[in-house]
């Protein structure tokens, strides 16, 4: 399991209590460095998936602090490794706020970050979301597979749709909102380019991997259901997300690209098909991740929030439990 090294700053007054915490935290090591201003700052190294309980004690603690302040930096490797416990059950939080804190995943706030990053509606983005297009439309026009997988190893929408499903689980609006319209963004980039491409090129809907996207079948599905899970596992463990954006990306680009064409090209009823490929499978991939976020434990910290949030994941779920159930019907008749 990858290591982190977190840094506590805090008021020096405040030194004793610190390490008084620190004691009862199991599987970590941690030591003092200097003090200056009237500060100390202490750093803990421990496996990422201790830092959620670290950092949640901390805070609860000392979070009305003038000059409190975590800090977490990866670790590339230490000698000797330290032993991987299981953290001391929490009894400090309200009860309704206590959960199990799955440890193989990194902490809420490491996977924030990195979403929240991945949302940004930048102009990489938007140059990402262009060339994708234009390689996944030539790809398809010209029936070759490969150029499809290097459209989709550039598509820049895995970020996004996760955050969807974060804010979900969060109960964050804010996060919702700005993954919306980075995706939105994204989107209506692919549809008007590749309109325009398929009535320059005249699309046809003859072509094997065009029509193989104007029909929809269950095991579409199951590829978005899949798609969206390993999209979540991805960032919540830490491990390269570059190859599981392709697994989000085969669900998305290639669907969106041919109703464009489509379009482009005078093939209305295809197109539509196509488009309703695209919005199964973004329903399949935000269900599969909200799913994934609850059954990691991922919730607000404080307890109010934890109450809010499960009861809008639970809901989301629902809702998006009912949809995929009228989908299969729907393909099956």
């Amino acid at each position: 399991m990858a290591q982190r090294l977190l840094k506590i700053i805090l008021p020096a007054a405040h030194q004793k209590q610190a390490f008084e915490l620190l004691d009862q935290q199991e599987g970590i090591d941690f030591w003092q460095e200097e003090s200056t201003q009237g500060q100390f700052v202490a750093s803990v190294l421990m496996d990422s998936g201790l830092s959620e309980t670290v950092m949640d004690v901390f805070e609860r603690t000392f979070s009305y602090l003038d000059g409190f302040r975590l800090v977490l930096l990866p670790v590339e490797a230490t000698v000797p490794r330290i032993e991987n416990q299981a953290p001391p059950p929490d009894t400090t939080e309200e009860p309704d706020s206590q959960k199990k804190i799955d440890t193989k995943r990194i902490s809420r706030e490491e996977l924030y970050a990195k979403i929240v990053d991945s949302t940004r509606l930048s102009n990489v983005y938007l140059a990402l979301a262009l060339l994708s297009t234009v390689v996944a439309a030539i790809g398809l026009l010209k029936n070759n597979v490969a150029v499809i997988i290097g459209a989709m190893v550039i598509a820049p929408f895995l970020g996004p749709n996760v955050a969807l499903a974060l804010s979900t689980t969060l109960a964050d609006s804010k996060l919702g909102t700005s993954a919306m319209k980075t995706l939105m963004a994204g989107l209506l980039i692919v549809l008007p380019l590749s309109a325009g491409m398929g009535y320059v090129l005249d699309a046809s809907p003859h072509i094997p991997e065009i029509a193989a996207r104007t029909q929809t079948g269950i095991s579409d599905l199951i590829l978005a259901l899949a798609s969206g899970a390993a999209g979540v596992l991805a960032f919540t463990t830490g491990i390269s997300s570059a190859l599981i954006g392709v697994m989000v990306a085969v669900a998305l680009l290639p669907p969106l690209t041919v109703c464009g064409l489509l379009l482009g090209g005078g093939h209305y009823p295809q197109s539509f098909s196509a488009f309703l490929l695209f919005v199964a499978n973004i329903i399949c991939i935000n269900f599969a991740g909200v799913v994934t976020f609850f059954m990691q434990g991922i919730s607000p910290r404080t307890w109010w929030e934890a109450k809010k949030a499960k009861k809008a994941t639970r809901k989301a779920i629902l809702i998006w439990a009912a949809v995929f159930i009228v989908l299969v019907v729907i393909i099956l008749l």
